[in-house]
C-alpha cells in the first residue's frame, strides 16, 4: 500500500520547521503547511469525498494549490490539474471528461475571471456536486453568492488526518494533454507512476534539503508538478512560487530568495537571455543558481549557449511528456551532458526509435520515439480507441521524431503532427527553425505549414526579431536558404512583435494557422 502524500508525512516529521512554500511575504513550515493540508483532506472526507473520486484543481502558483493537490491525495482521491485559462465550455468539458466530484478554481481578477468561468462551467457539469471558491485569504467570501469556499472547507477541521491508503498502482493523478488536434485526453498517472519520477529527478538534479526552488511553471503542468512541487516536498527542500512569468520578477525572486533550482521552458530561457540584467544581479544569482533544466519543448541550441554565458550556469536538457509522469531521457551528469541532445533514457526506461511500421531504424536515423518502463501511464481516460494507438506491447508511441547518435544521445527533430510534406518531401519545423535562430537578427521563429495548390504544403515562419534590428522578408529568406536544403527554406516570413503562447509558455503553432 502506498499513497504520494507519505512523502509529504515524511519530510513533516524530519523538517517540521524547514520551510516547505514561500509566496510573496508569506512562507509555511512543513508543519503549517502538513496542518493545512490535513484540513482539506478532513473536509473532504466529511463531504463525501471517497478513495478513487475525482476532484478537479484550478489554481495559480500560490499556497493553495499545493494544500488543496495534497489534500486530495490524503483523501485518497485522485486529483484533476486543470489549466488557469479555461473558459467555461472547456472546463465543462474537463469535469465532465474526468467524472470530478468536486471543483476547486481560485477566484482570479478581472483580466483573468478564473473563478465567474469556472462556476459557470461547473454548472454545466450536472455530475460534479461541489464548487470550492479559492479566496486570497480563507475567510473572504466567494463574490458568487451561496457558492462555499475553501476557507469554508477548512474552517474547524482538524489539522491532524490519517491518510486514506492506496495502491501504488492506483490512480493518483489524471493529466490533462493539450489537445493540439482536437479534444484533450486525461492521461492517468498512478502515485507509483509519479513517485518513481520524483525519486529520479531528486538524484538527476542532486536535490538536497537545503534548496530553494523557483516554482514559476504553472502548477497545473506536470512537469513543475513533478520536478518542483512534489520533488522538493520529497526532499524537504523549499519551494518559492511565482504566480506568472516576468522576467525581472524572475530575477527579483531569484535575488531575494538565494534560489539554488531553476526549471522553465524554452520561452522562459529565451526571455532571460533577452532581458536587460545588470551585471552585479547576475553575479548574484550565479553565486547561488547551481541548477537549470530546461523541458517542455526543444531548446534552440543558440538559447542554450547564450543564456550559459550570461549567467554562467548550464542548462540541463530533458525530455518528458505528460504521458510519461513526465520525465522519460535526461542529460545525467554521470553518463555525459550535450547540448541540444535530450540526453539518455532514465533507469528503468527503455527508449528506441521506429518508422511507420514499428521497426527501429538505423542510428542517424530519423524514427518515431516510443518507450516504456515506470513512467508509463496507465492509459488515457475512458478512451480505450486511443489507448490502442498510443500503447502498443508497453511501448509509448510519443508521435515525436528523433535521431539517436554514436553515443546513444537522443535529438528531438519535430513532432508527426507538425511535420510539413511540401511537394511529397518531408520537412521538420524544427530544423528550420535551428537554422534561423542562427542568423543575428532572428529572437524567436516559430515555422508551420500553410496550404498551397501547388505543393500540397508551403512553409511559412513567424519570426520575432530582435530589438534595434532590421532585415526584410527576402533577405531573411535568402539566408535561411543558404543554410539549409532547397526544398527546407519557407517560401512566407511574417514578422510578429510577439508569437501566441500557452500559460506553460509553449508556442502555440495551432493557433499561427488561424
Amino acid at each position: 500500500m502506498f499513497n504520494l502524500s507519505i512523502l509529504l508525512e515524511s519530510s513533516t516529521q524530519k523538517y517540521p520547521n524547514r520551510t516547505a512554500f514561500t509566496f510573496q511575504d508569506t512562507s509555511l513550515s512543513y508543519t503549517q503547511f502538513n496542518g493545512a493540508v490535513n484540513q482539506v483532506a478532513n473536509g473532504l472526507v466529511q463531504s463525501g469525498i471517497e478513495k478513487g473520486d475525482k476532484v478537479a484543481l484550478s489554481c495559480l502558483n500560490i499556497p493553495y494549490f499545493p494544500i488543496v493537490y495534497f489534500g486530495i491525495l490524503k483523501a485518497g482521491a485522485v486529483v484533476v490539474p486543470l489549466s488557469v485559462l479555461l473558459k467555461e465550455s472547456e472546463v465543462e468539458y474537463h469535469l465532465q471528461d474526468s467524472e470530478a466530484k468536486a471543483y476547486f478554481c481560485f477566484v482570479g481578477n478581472e483580466a483573468l475571471p478564473m473563478g465567474e468561468r469556472g462556476y459557470k462551467g461547473f454548472n454545466n457539469a450536472p455530475n460534479c456536486k461541489d464548487f470550492y471558491m479559492i479566496m486570497p485569504t480563507p475567510t473572504m467570501e466567494s463574490p458568487i453568492k451561496d457558492t462555499k469556499t475553501l476557507g469554508g472547507l477548512m474552517n474547524g477541521q482538524s489539522p491532524s488526518f490519517e491518510f486514506v491508503m492506496t495502491s501504488p498502482e492506483d490512480t493518483a493523478l489524471i493529466i490533462y494533454t493539450s489537445g493540439t488536434t482536437g479534444k484533450p485526453t486525461g492521461a492517468e498517472l498512478s502515485h507509483s507512476n509519479i513517485f518513481m519520477n520524483a525519486m529520479l529527478c531528486k538524484d538527476l538534479l542532486e536535490l538536497t534539503y537545503e534548496d530553494k526552488s523557483l516554482v514559476v511553471l504553472p502548477l497545473f503542468h506536470i512537469f513543475s508538478m513533478t520536478v518542483l512541487m512534489i520533488n522538493s516536498v520529497y526532499c524537504g527542500a523549499e519551494g518559492v512560487l511565482l504566480a506568472r512569468f516576468d522576467p525581472q520578477d524572475a530575477i527579483d525572486t531569484m535575488i531575494q530568495h538565494e534560489i539554488t533550482v531553476f526549471a522553465g521552458v524554452p520561452t522562459m530561457y529565451w526571455a532571460l537571455t533577452n532581458f536587460e540584467v545588470d551585471k552585479k544581479d547576475i553575479e548574484t544569482i550565479a553565486k547561488k543558481l547551481k541548477t537549470a533544466v530546461s523541458g517542455g519543448a526543444s531548446l534552440p541550441v543558440n538559447v542554450i549557449k547564450s543564456f550559459e554565458k550570461k549567467f554562467d550556469v548550464k542548462i540541463i536538457e530533458g525530455y518528458g511528456m505528460s504521458e510519461g509522469s513526465p520525465v522519460v531521457t535526461f542529460n545525467q551528469k554521470d553518463v555525459g551532458c550535450k547540448p541540444g541532445s535530450i540526453g539518455t533514457p532514465i533507469w528503468g526506461v527503455q527508449v528506441k526509435l521506429v518508422d511507420a511500421d514499428g521497426n527501429e531504424v538505423p542510428q542517424g536515423e530519423k524514427g518515431e520515439l516510443i518507450y516504456k518502463g515506470h513512467n508509463v501511464m496507465k492509459g488515457y481516460y475512458n478512451k480505450p480507441e486511443a489507448n490502442a494507438k498510443t500503447i502498443k506491447n508497453g511501448w509509448l508511441y510519443s508521435g515525436d521524431i528523433a535521431t539517436k547518435d554514436e553515443d546513444g544521445f537522443y535529438y528531438i527533430v519535430d513532432r508527426t503532427k507538425d511535420m510539413i510534406i511540401r511537394g511529397g518531401l518531408n520537412v521538420y519545423p524544427r530544423e528550420v527553425e535551428e537554422a534561423m535562430m542562427g542568423h543575428e537578427a532572428v529572437s524567436l521563429v516559430a515555422v508551420i505549414g500553410v496550404p498551397s495548390e501547388a505543393r500540397g504544403e508551403e512553409i511559412k515562419a513567424c519570426v520575432v526579431l530582435k530589438p534595434d534590428f532590421t532585415i526584410t522578408e527576402d533577405e531573411l529568406m535568402a539566408w535561411t536558404k543558404s543554410q539549409i536544403a532547397d526544398y527546407k527554406y519557407p517560401r512566407i516570413i511574417e514578422f510578429m512583435d510577439a508569437l501566441p503562447m500557452s500559460a506553460t509558455g509553449k508556442i502555440l503553432k495551432k493557433e499561427l494557422r488561424k
